[in-house]
């Protein structure tokens, strides 16, 4: 089904789709997103390509120029730094705080994600273990339990992603024995612990993006 034939708002969901194009690399940084082509392909006016497309300029997705029309966003090194530092202190105090709350059930949903990224790590399904990351990471947020936590995260979930699914192939097996240290940090209830796993996870995440930077693979914003 394409959007044009879905009973939802236009504009929300030809965002949902070109957000999803844009995080799954089939418009990869730098491509030109041409509306009419757009609204061909997805069954809809120009007018939600146009409203979607401003919505993933706000989001960071899309840049907007007054020449060039909409073109996919490519982060400088220096933005991408500042939001690792905003990964790295979101994320370990959501460490810390989901070790303070995490129960059996919480823990075995914890697990269970672990599980379906491993099985998909092995058998090269990378954009089942990117979607495996997403929700693991909003898992231990959801754990932590606090509502400012989660709105400050929120936004960031897919550019998370978008980082991943460019790095999966080489990122994800040493992303998983990460994971699989905080889940025992967050299941022993080690709250510095489990904070200190954390930042080495984003800091690792960072190494590996700049390594990308300097091979000259094409880069998302992380």
């Amino acid at each position: 089904m394409t959007p044009g034939t879905a009973h939802q708002p236009l504009r929300s969901l030809v965002s949902d789709e070109l957000r999803h194009m844009v995080i799954t690399g089939e418009f990869p940084p730098g491509t030109r997103l041409v509306e009419d082509r757009l609204a061909s392909r997805l069954g809809v006016s120009r007018n939600p390509v146009r409203e979607a497309l401003q919505t993933l300029a706000s989001e960071g997705f899309v840049d907007l120029h007054p020449r060039r029309g909409a073109v996919v966003a490519q982060m400088t090194p220096e933005q991408a730094d500042e939001l690792f530092d905003v990964r790295m202190a979101l994320e370990s105090l959501g460490a810390r705080l989901a070790a303070r709350r995490a129960g059996p059930p919480e823990i075995a949903r914890l697990r269970a994600t672990l599980e379906r990224a491993r099985q998909a790590t092995d058998a090269g399904e990378l954009g089942v273990v990117a979607d495996c990351n997403t929700e693991f990471h909003q898992l231990v947020v959801e754990i932590a339990g606090n509502d400012y936590l989660r709105l400050l995260v929120a936004p960031m979930a897919q550019r998370v992603q978008w980082v991943f699914r460019a790095n999966a192939e080489t990122r994800a097996p040493h992303s998983w024995k990460e994971h699989e240290e905080l889940l025992h940090a967050i299941a022993d209830g080690d709250e510095e612990y489990a904070e200190a796993v954390a930042r080495a996870h984003v800091a690792a995440a960072r190494a590996s993006y700049r390594r990308g930077a300097t091979s000259g693979r094409s880069q998302p914003p992380p």
